[in-house]
C-alpha cells in the first residue's frame, strides 16, 4: 500500500524534471483516497514555497475542506526541508514516509529532526521507501543539470 502512492509521488517527481524543475514529488492520502498531490515548482512559477510537499498539502486542505489534516500520510520522494517540515507540523499531518534523504536540507533526521522537538504537534517519519528510485531521479536530473552548465 504505501508503495503504491509513493510510486505516485514519483510519478509526480518524474513530471516535475520533465518541467526543469527538481524532481520532487508529494502525495497526500486519507482513508485510501488521494486527496492531495503535487511536484516542485519554483523555477516556472517563480515563487520558493511552492515545494511539492506545500502544493499537495494545499490541495488536500481545500478538498477536505479543514486545514488540520490528522488522519492522513503524506509520501514525498525528498526529505522535506524546514519549510516543508513545518507546513506538516503545522496541517497536523500525522505520518509521513520520504524516500531519498537529504543531506543539505533535511529536516527528519539528516540535518536536524524538526519532529523530536516539543513542538504542539510531532508526526512519525519513516525514510528509505523507494529510496534508490527516488534519490536516482534526484542524481541524474542534477547530472543533466551540471552538463548543461547550471550549477544553481
Amino acid at each position: 500500500m504505501h508503495e503504491t502512492y509513493m510510486r505516485r509521488a514519483l510519478e509526480l517527481a518524474q513530471e516535475a524534471a520533465r518541467q526543469g524543475e527538481t524532481p520532487v514529488g508529494a502525495v497526500i492520502v486519507r482513508g485510501g483516497e488521494i486527496v492531495g498531490e503535487g511536484y516542485n515548482q519554483r523555477e516556472q512559477r517563480q515563487n520558493a514555497l511552492l515545494h511539492a510537499e506545500l502544493i499537495a498539502i494545499a490541495q488536500a486542505c481545500a478538498k477536505t475542506g479543514y486545514w488540520r489534516l490528522w488522519e492522513c500520510t503524506l509520501y514525498v520522494t525528498l526529505e522535506p526541508c524546514p519549510m516543508c517540515a513545518g507546513a506538516i507540523i503545522n496541517a497536523r499531518i500525522p505520518q509521513i514516509f520520504f524516500g531519498a534523504s537529504d543531506p543539505k536540507a533535511g529536516c527528519c533526521g539528516s540535518v536536524t529532526d524538526l519532529f523530536a522537538l516539543p513542538f504542539n504537534h510531532r508526526p512519525m517519519a519513516e525514510g528509505g521507501l523507494l529510496a534508490e528510485e527516488s534519490a536516482a531521479l534526484l542524481r541524474d536530473f542534477f547530472t543533466q543539470l551540471r552538463k548543461r552548465g547550471n550549477h544553481d
